[in-house]
């Protein structure tokens, strides 16, 4: 109306225009989170494209590989993610490093796209680059947890010695994003002991607020799937408990199988273990731990055999005890989720853990260790159960009363509790909010973090010259093997 002051318009009711970088869009945790992150603001009317250095559309989330993200790779010409299957971290850093100097200096694409904000993860070694070569974005970097806490093969002198510049790399790179987000307070406590210095600097006054906590999410709008495919029990309505989680060592998946082991011979005739989750024949541990696995099953005398399809998945035998399942698409998993009678979440100190709120929103109880993320998301006794790694006897037990001894009423109770939890306070939406919330903060701040960036920009010049060297080294090496096995399709 005339006469009425005109609302000034905030940087919240604006569109934004955001990127992320990704090191490799594949399937696990921190991909999900990227892809729900991604997707979540987009829905908020904002404009987001992804750059990454590798996506297999074969081995990646549908929503990377289906058009409802826009998903460019680069930086993956010169440098192979490993030499000799080592080197892995180095080839990551220089990987990230050439992906931003193409998008931001040797094409226009970073100019075109003109982003506000940059939401990167997991490597935050190009982050003083990337501040110097696009100063007008601003950074958001996600902490899933330290890399130098996740690093392995310590064990000698010169390994150590090979790590002291990286980890000094990832605190001093970290100081040049101007929101840093973990992903739960379980990792945030973590980060703050890790880095002292790095969180007295960011908190200032505020102890609070150097670090920002945002959960990952779950989709918890329904799916045609659970009106439909839930309706179709497996396996002829073969009662099942549930592992899902990467084949890696420190997933503890063979807490599983010892557990699902002492349950006595007559309670596993009529109940499968089913070991799912994601799978790489690139990476050596998938496949070694896979080997470990079976050969674990094997020497506790139960039955069991490996799925590589749906359909062999699916025509699985009843008197096989533990199914292991490789690399499960979406649609798989829905129907496990919504089939089995216990999620069985086994990694100790998991930073957040993704799998249990999936459980959760579709009113599976979950059993995990008590420590980590899941002690942030399972209420013990009201939607699952936490106990102790070590006690492996009490997983067995509570396995037990799930099959045997709750009434239906009292695992119905779990169930809505469950449900209720995960839409009250891990949706999402609520994930999209919080990130805009802070993207907003960030945006109106101006003032800019860290130093050195021109410095850090001639050590690139040398770190590219060595990297470009090993990798002509290692194409020529791989040039003249046999070509590698590629990981069965489902």
């Amino acid at each position: 109306m005339a006469g009425e002051k005109k609302k000034k318009k905030t940087s919240a009711d604006k569109a934004k225009t955001i990127v992320f970088l990704h090191p490799d869009l594949g399937i696990g945790g921190a991909e999900r989170l990227v892809v729900d992150a991604a997707v979540g603001l987009q829905n908020r009317g904002h404009k987001v494209v992804i750059f990454t250095s590798h996506c297999d559309p074969t081995h990646c989330f549908d929503e990377a590989r289906d058009g409802t993200l826009d998903v460019r790779v680069r930086g993956n010409s010169i440098v192979p993610s490993s030499i000799l299957s080592r080197f892995s971290i180095l080839c990551a850093i220089l990987r990230q490093l050439h992906l931003i100097v193409q998008i931001a200096y040797l094409s226009s694409e970073l100019k075109t796209i003109a982003p506000d904000a940059f939401f990167v993860d997991q490597l935050s070694a190009g982050l003083p680059l990337l501040q110097y070569m696009y100063p007008s974005g601003r950074i958001l970097f996600y902490c899933h947890f330290p890399d130098l806490l996740l690093a392995q093969g310590r064990s000698s002198w010169w390994k150590r010695a090979y790590r002291i510049p990286f980890d000094w790399v990832e605190q001093w790179s970290m100081s040049f994003a101007d929101a840093i987000a973990v992903n739960s307070n379980f990792t945030k406590g973590v980060v703050r002991r890790t880095w002292p210095s790095l969180a007295a600097k960011r908190g200032g006054q505020d102890a609070d607020a150097d670090f920002e906590t945002v959960y990952p999410c779950v989709d918890t709008k329904p799916k045609k799937s659970e009106t439909e495919d839930s309706d179709k029990p497996l396996w002829g309505g073969k009662k099942f408990l549930l592992s899902i989680n990467r084949f890696e060592r420190k997933k503890d998946v063979a807490l599983a199988i010892k557990a699902y082991a002492g349950l006595s011979a007559s309670a596993r005739e009529d109940v499968r273990l089913v070991v799912a989750g994601g799978y790489d024949s690139r990476v050596p541990e998938n496949v070694g731990y896979h080997r470990e696995l079976v050969e674990l099953a094997d020497s506790l005398g139960l039955t069991n055999t490996t799925a590589k399809t749906m359909v062999t998945a699916l025509e699985v035998p009843a008197e096989i005890e533990v199914l292991f399942l490789l690399s499960v698409p979406n649609l798989l998993k829905e129907m496990l989720l919504h089939s089995t009678q216990l999620l069985v979440y086994t990694p100790a100190n998991e930073h957040f853990g993704i799998v249990p709120l999936e459980a959760m929103l579709v009113g599976v109880p979950v059993l995990a260790a008590d420590t980590g993320g899941p002690v942030e998301t399972v209420v013990e006794g009201e939607t699952g159960w936490l106990r102790s790694p070590a006690q492996v006897g009490e997983w067995t037990v509570v396995m037990d009363n799930v099959l045997t001894k709750l009434s239906p009423q009292e695992l119905t109770n779990m169930s809505q509790a469950g449900i209720s939890r995960v839409r009250d306070n891990f949706g999402d939406v609520q994930m999209a909010a919080r990130l805009d919330t802070i993207m907003d903060k960030v945006l109106a701040s101006k003032t800019k973090p860290g130093s050195w960036a021109p410095v850090f920009l001639f050590a690139l010049t040398g770190l590219g010259i060595v990297g470009a060297g090993l990798a002509m080294l290692a194409n020529l090496i791989n040039s003249r093997r046999p070509e590698p096995v590629v990981h069965e399709h489902w």
